[in-house]
């Protein structure tokens, strides 16, 4: 039995976090003094025997001589070397010295076309072994565990199922662990998860829902379980490691990610049924011409045979794999200019062909910044600029139309319903103990008996501090975020990025917008040191800090303290008998407050995605409190006053999107392409920045929630996916669902991920996007394209180069095609009209090839994108690289090329010119017209009668010159034009013939151009988009089984089944 049906095989799954402690040890067969003891060290020896190691299979790499075979077994390399043991034996029984050393020449080119050829194609193999290898370097190298009632340090290979593992702060979990005992204890398992907050663990078994398969349970919410290759982020604790090696959760992410196959990308099929069609019309041309040299011409057999030969090798593309893998090349490298980095070279086709791209929200479509957004005061709305860098009071603007009223989906609904939906809600983000916001709103109703009980008074608009438009002073900003500044430890980043930032995101977004106002943090925080505090607590959701007074909180202070309160509004409101007339500071400013007013701004804020802080202030007698003090929250919320507190106003706080994002998104929409975005975030949230994106729109409305997902049926999933742009709530576990749900309806993929568990889904997509500077190494390794800059604007710019891609090889098809036919029918149509020799010898039939195809080839390769490549619809699925109108471009070029070569050589006869000279004629027309094919070819409708031809890609005059100097001194060097290439200098009317072709191979590859122009102007599908008879289906197959590898549902990828 091999590995990958080990990998395969039907395991008994155990639901280990739905246990409690003593059926653990019972079901693994052990005794009750486990938990003090350990195990034995003979225990640990037999388990170690009847489970095998704690690491994980590795899957069978290929050998160098497996990559070799794959390279030379097929029928082009089979005729090749044919030629090159013919010509081996001609050059062992020849007797002339010059056909001796042409044919050990013409051997040693031959092998040196197979040896570099073959090298190219093992240095494109991608390291399947890769991604497995990351995970093997995740793993722990050794563990601390109990045996024999002892504490010891083993190799963490040695762990098995059954021992006590002792875990502390900084430690990587060697195994899956239960645990039966932790203090303060917490995993970062964002890598696993997704879940970038650290996960409280617990002792007590999970309860499972009446009707639910305990599998289901996604491993975040699996609190009293410790996983392999996660870390400790902070406490201790102990636990039984219950699976190791492959039956771990990352094991199971290795098996899946290795018995993962690479898939041919489009091109490479169709290189592969171009190679064998190619291959049996050169075969069927070489016969041909083998029976007309032998029985027309008269020559001997071993001539014959090497005639046909040599039109074997003419019509072989030996140049065709380097110069698209050099097409690749050049795309990858302008792609890395742009921060995408590509690790296997045909995924760059496949990017011309995506149809949707699923993408991750936070710092892919998003900033990956929490940035105040908004200021509410009693009166006005202020709008913050998240974009600028300057530190102005001009980044705040009034303006009372920004969110004003609530999003439309949220118009009919309660406050409460609003805020449930939203990003201030309690309910925990899936994967979470509790909810990823420490100040979450927990409830929130009017003081009136029912929710909507209460108009909330008519705001009248007025001009305090500043009127609609303008922007207030950096004294009212220093006065209204003061609070938001003193009552926070956090620490602002250098220069006011993230670099070297400490605390919360949340707190941090105001210090930011304050920073960016001009307001002075450092300065202000020594100026009024903490004197008293409560710290913050996810029990009351709220913090208070006591200040001496500034010269920001106004006159009139002497002998008081200023306390500022920050933290979930709908406590804070509660809190409060007064608030600040419009955002001012101070006795004369201070107004009852009106707490309908201030729910329903909540609840419009929450609608639109955003998270709300609210800040409050008050002033108390200096001598109520020592400096010290540490204060606990009755200070605030059970003040004998009853509530005390002066709301000042509430802070709207959010991931912006990236700028650029939204002009990227208009482009994809623009080329057909669809962005949908996939987040762990809230609905309101994901809808909002969905709206802002325009991703959400008439079409795509609404959003789904991951537990929306998980209840559907595969049947209805492949529709959801199909009307719906918005996955919200949505663990990286969803991913492979949706990716598989939109390949059975025929979409083309990019999915993107970051996390360990990802890597499936990456590998499962038609392209896989891995985040470079946030992503995992294991994500990486699986994925096709590395986002250095994690931007998604970074995505569509490579969807435009791989449809350069594309086009660019449909030009280098066209124009080394029918150089490759001429050579080969130009010998066969040579000797049918009468020649006695061969018009072109096997040595320049090599040298063309090589030469046209590396230079004019790789001019096609590099050419610019045409004008419009992003307005038209992504590349159908089974389209022909080469389609009919390409087919009959290539027909027309080769007719053209095989006359001029065959008719310049019976002209060149007809003026009195030897062998040798014809040869030269035939070599020189053949790669001078090919020059003129390859200046039309590189516009594919574009007329080439244009000034555009002399601009744009600098290395076509290059390529021009390179080859015309090259044919030049070829055809004149003594020896070198005689002894290899079997041809002697020309004389001053031949040129003449050379220039004339050329110019008439350029004519009618125009010509042709401007008829399908003409064509396509009336309507006609000159760019190959209807489906041709050759084509593949292009219908999406039915799948066989549910949208999930086998495996997944032991990972919790899905609900497999009903």
């Amino acid at each position: 039995m091999g590995k990958e049906d080990e990998i395969e095989e039907e395991k008994p799954v155990v639901s280990w976090h739905a246990l409690d402690v003593s059926e653990c040890i019972e079901t693994l067969k052990l005794t009750d003094d486990l938990l003090t003891n350990g195990l034995t060290t003979a225990e640990a020896a037999e388990r170690l025997a009847e489970y095998g190691p704690n690491k994980m299979t590795e899957a069978k790499k290929t050998t160098l001589l497996e990559l070799i075979w794959k390279q030379v077994a097929n029928v082009l390399v089979a005729i090749l070397v044919t030629v090159a043991i013919v010509s081996a034996v001609r050059a062992a029984t020849a007797t002339d010295n010059e056909d001796i050393t042409t044919n050990w020449i013409q051997v040693g080119l031959i092998v040196g076309v197979i040896t570099v050829n073959t090298w190219i194609g093992i240095v494109q193999e991608g390291s399947a072994e890769k991604a497995a290898e990351a995970l093997k370097n995740m793993l722990s190298s050794d563990a601390q565990v109990i045996r024999n009632g002892t504490k010891v340090m083993v190799p963490a290979q040695d762990v098995v199922p059954g021992d006590v593992v002792v875990l502390s702060l900084g430690d990587r979990i060697p195994a899956d662990l239960r645990m039966f005992e932790v203090a303060n204890l917490a995993g970062q398992e964002a890598m696993l998860t997704g879940e970038s907050v650290p996960i409280d663990k617990q002792t007590e078994k999970i309860d499972i829902a009446e009707g639910m398969n305990p599998q289901q349970t996604p491993l975040g919410d699996r609190r009293n379980m410790c996983f392999s290759a996660t870390l400790v982020a902070q406490g201790s604790g102990t636990g039984i490691a219950v699976t190791t090696g492959d039956d771990t959760e990352i094991g199971t992410i290795n098996a899946l990610v290795s018995k993962v196959k690479k898939k041919k990308t489009n091109v490479l099929k169709q290189i592969d049924t171009v190679s064998k069609w190619l291959a049996f019309f050169i075969s069927i041309t070489a016969l041909i011409t083998f029976l007309v040299a032998k029985f027309k011409t008269g020559m001997a057999a071993i001539e014959a045979v090497s005639t046909a030969l040599v039109c074997a090798v003419a019509m072989i593309p030996e140049g065709l794999e380097a110069i698209v893998t050099l097409t690749y090349a050049w795309a990858v490298s302008n792609m890395a200019k742009n921060n995408a980095i590509i690790r296997a070279l045909p995924a760059v086709e496949t990017l011309g062909s995506v149809t949707v791209i699923c993408s991750d929200k936070t710092g892919t479509l998003t900033q990956n910044v929490m940035s105040l957004t908004a200021f509410i005061t009693s009166n006005a709305r202020y709008r913050n600029d998240v974009n600028s860098t300057d530190r102005v009071n001009t980044n705040f603007v009034r303006d009372d139309g920004f969110m004003a009223e609530r999003a439309n989906h949220q118009l009919q609904r309660t406050v409460s319903q609003v805020i449930k939906d939203g990003p201030g809600t309690d309910e925990p983000r899936r994967g979470h103990a509790a909810a990823s916001n420490h100040f979450a709103i927990q409830s929130l109703h009017t003081p009136a008996d029912s929710e909507d009980a209460g108009e909330v008074a008519e705001k009248v608009s007025d001009s305090v501090p500043v009127a609609e438009g303008e922007s207030p002073s950096t004294e009212w900003i220093n006065a209204a975020l003061t609070g938001g500044v003193l009552c926070s430890k956090c620490v602002l980043g250098e220069n006011g990025s993230r670099k070297g930032e400490i605390g919360n995101p949340t707190e941090l977004s105001i210090l930011r917008a304050s920073y960016f106002c001009g307001i002075d943090i450092e300065q202000l925080k020594k100026d009024a040191p903490v004197v008293a505090e409560v710290p913050f607590s996810s029990e009351y959701k709220f913090m208070a800090t006591v200040h001496a007074p500034t010269e920001a909180d106004g006159p009139g202070l002497d002998g008081k303290y200023v306390v500022h309160a920050k933290g979930a509004p709908d406590r804070m409101v509660n809190y409060c008998a007064y608030q600040a007339k419009a955002g001012l500071l101070g006795e004369e400013y201070r107004e009852p407050i009106d707490k309908n007013y201030w729910i329903e701004q909540i609840a419009i804020l929450s609608s639109h995605g955003l998270r709300v802080l609210a800040l409050c202030r008050a002033e108390i007698p200096k001598d109520s409190i020592s400096p010290g003090d540490q204060l606990g929250p009755e200070f605030v919320n059970e003040n004998e006053k009853g509530p005390w507190l002066t709301l000042v106003g509430l802070c709207a706080i959010m991931d912006p999107p990236r700028a650029e994002c939204v002009q990227a998104i208009k482009e994809a929409h623009g080329a057909g392409v669809r962005v949908a975005m996939i987040t762990g975030d809230h609905k309101d949230t994901a809808v909002a920045i969905g709206h802002m994106l325009g991703i959400v729109d008439e079409t795509y409305t609404d959003a789904l929630t991951g537990p929306e997902l998980d209840e559907m049926s595969d049947d209805d999933l492949r529709q959801a996916v199909m009307t719906h742009n918005v996955f919200a709530r949505a663990s990286p576990q969803n991913k492979i669902r949706i990716v598989k749900a939109l390949q059975a309806e025929g979409q083309v993929s990019g999915m993107t991920g970051d996390g360990v568990n990802d890597a499936p889904a990456l590998r499962a997509a038609d392209m896989g996007v891995a985040m470079g500077k946030e992503g995992t190494d294991v994500a990486r390794e699986a994925a096709e394209m590395i986002l250095a800059d994690d931007n998604f604007a970074t995505i569509v710019t490579a969807v435009r180069e791989g449809r350069v891609v594309w086009d660019n090889l449909r030009k280098v098809l066209l124009v080394n095609t029918p150089i490759n036919n001429a050579q080969g029918l130009g010998v066969l149509f040579g000797l049918i009209c009468g020649l006695k020799e061969a018009p072109l010898s096997p040595i320049q039939v090599l040298y063309s090839n090589l030469i046209c195809a590396i230079t004019l080839g790789f001019v096609c390769a590099i050419e610019p994108a045409e004008e419009g490549i992003m307005t038209m619809p992504p590349r159908r699925v089974g389209k022909r690289l080469i389609g009919r109108y390409l087919f009959l471009r290539i027909a027309i070029g080769t007719i053209c090329l095989v006359a001029a070569v065959v008719g310049s050589v019976f002209w060149a006869k007809s003026l009195g010119y030897n062998q040798k000279q014809m040869r030269a004629q035939a070599f020189n027309v053949l790669d001078f017209g090919a020059i003129s094919v390859t200046l039309s070819a590189r516009f594919a409708y574009n007329s080439s009668y244009h000034k555009r031809i002399f601009v744009g890609n600098d290395y076509c005059w290059y390529s021009v010159a390179v080859v015309a100097v090259l044919q030049v001194a070829l055809t004149y060097i003594p020896g070198l034009n005689t002894a290899v290439f079997s041809m002697s200098g020309m004389a001053g009317p031949q040129w003449g013939i050379v220039a004339l072709f050329m110019v008439v191979m350029f004519i009618v590859m125009e010509a042709e151009k401007a008829v399908r122009r003409n064509l396509k102007m009336k309507g006609k599908d000159t760019d190959d988009q209807e489906k041709w008879v050759f084509d593949e289906d292009g219908n999406p197959a039915e799948p066989e089984g549910p949208l999930v590898p086998k495996g997944a549902s032991h990972l919790n990828l899905a609900e497999l089944s009903k």
